[in-house]
């Protein structure tokens, strides 16, 4: 997911929970609208962290696992 992809979640579910008044029977759009909005936030704030560059003099490296 990219940074876009999340402010999209987070606008859509802002508008779920904030402007919509619709009541549906066993749907809850102000809940779908809050859960969007943390997939959102959650999405931008990974996508933040991993394209971070590693600090100078450090390099990113894998450890394998030995079973």
């Amino acid at each position: 997911m990219g940074i876009g992809a999340g402010l999209v979640l987070v606008a859509v579910g802002a508008i779920l929970t904030f402007a919509v008044h619709v009541t549906l029977s066993g749907v809850d759009l102000a809940v779908v609208g809050v859960i969007l909005m943390v997939v959102g936030i959650l999405g931008i704030i990974l996508d933040l962290v991993l394209l971070m560059p590693a600090p100078p003099g450090r390099q990113r490296t894998r450890r394998a696992c030995r079973a």
